[in-house]
């Protein structure tokens, strides 16, 4: 196939690129600034729906990563890269005759701030005003999803707290606040969660990729991507920290002080114009301090797909990264 992948500066879309190339695939790439991937380049952004007509012409295919992430930023600008963008991605599928498109959605978008345990993709909650990012990717998910047809089969990805060599979101927070000696779990440290190390994550967009056929059971739905190794958050944070050479002893903060502290960040934040992310807010404490961990079945049932790197292994990987030389984090 010809794949458009969208917001390859991404780990996760790298990553997917990297894993289309290697079977033979011919891939496209899309975002605003150029990617470290060996393929044809278009530099735009997708909110101009024109340029997303244009890079989507002649593909087969369509993986959908690009979004804004992150807390902080107005709302206008987390809708109209996300929703929008998605909305632009959408319909320049229809227009070329797309025979399948993945969009990559986020687990977030059923965070209600109470535990998920061995949860399934469950429906979007919008009406949130304390989660740009979470909101959109919820309105954007259903975008997508609506578009789901017999001429354009749909499938969402939610890959979970993805991470590996090379990522500077959950990877680079913890070990660079470890070595600050500003690293704190909320809570006990207890609260069972399951991530994905980004092989899974690459992996499971390329087998959505392949299930999505007209007439698939996974048409029009939305599935999560975990190890389905959960584990307390503790073990993990400490895990990475090992894996970068750093001993660490973290601060405990009560899930109630941590979320009550979160909303007085807020308020700071919202008075500065640093465009720094803010170190804590109400959404990430409770994220950080409730379980959250997902039934992977459906997705290994329906994509065919189970993850290729245990945890054990993936942090073994991330260690001989940072032996080798890692970048800065």
């Amino acid at each position: 196939m010809k794949v458009l992948v969208t917001g390859a500066t991404s780990l996760i879309a790298r990553r997917t690129v990297e894993a289309l190339l290697a079977r033979g695939d011919e891939v496209r790439v899309l975002q605003r600034h150029e990617a470290a991937v060996d393929c044809e380049h278009v530099l735009a952004d997708v909110r101009d729906a024109d340029a997303v007509m244009g890079a989507v012409a002649g593909c087969d295919a369509v993986v959908h990563a690009a979004a804004k992430v992150g807390v902080i930023g107005d709302w206008d600008d987390y809708r109209s890269i996300n929703v929008d963008g998605t909305a632009n991605v959408v319909g320049a599928a229809r227009a070329h005759g797309v025979s399948r498109l993945v969009h990559v959605s986020t687990p977030s978008v059923a965070h209600a701030g109470r535990s998920l345990v061995g949860a399934g993709a469950e429906p979007p909650v919008t009406g949130r005003r304390r989660a740009w990012y979470a909101e959109s990717k919820a309105l954007a998910e259903r975008v997508a999803l609506a578009a789901a047809s017999e001429a354009l089969p749909v499938v969402a990805i939610r890959p979970h707290l993805v991470w590996g060599p090379g990522d500077t979101q959950l990877v680079g927070r913890i070990v660079e606040r470890a070595r600050a000696g500003r690293l704190a779990l909320v809570g006990d440290g207890a609260a069972l969660i399951d991530t994905t190390y980004i092989d899974g994550a690459a992996s499971a967009l390329v087998a959505a990729l392949d299930a999505a056929v007209p007439g698939a059971s996974c048409v029009g739905r939305a599935y999560v991507i975990a190890n389905g190794e959960p584990r307390p958050i503790r073990d993990l944070v400490l895990g990475i920290c090992r894996a970068a050479g750093v001993e660490v002893e973290p601060r405990r903060v009560p899930l109630r002080v941590a979320v009550g502290a979160g909303a007085l960040v807020e308020r700071v934040w919202s008075l500065r114009s640093s465009g720094t992310e803010p170190p804590l807010t109400r959404f990430l404490a409770e994220q950080l301090g409730t379980a959250h961990w997902f039934d992977s079945r459906p997705a290994r049932d329906d994509l065919g797909w189970s993850p290729p790197v245990t945890i054990d292994q993936g942090l073994a990987h991330l260690a001989d990264w940072f032996a080798a030389g890692s970048p800065s984090l």
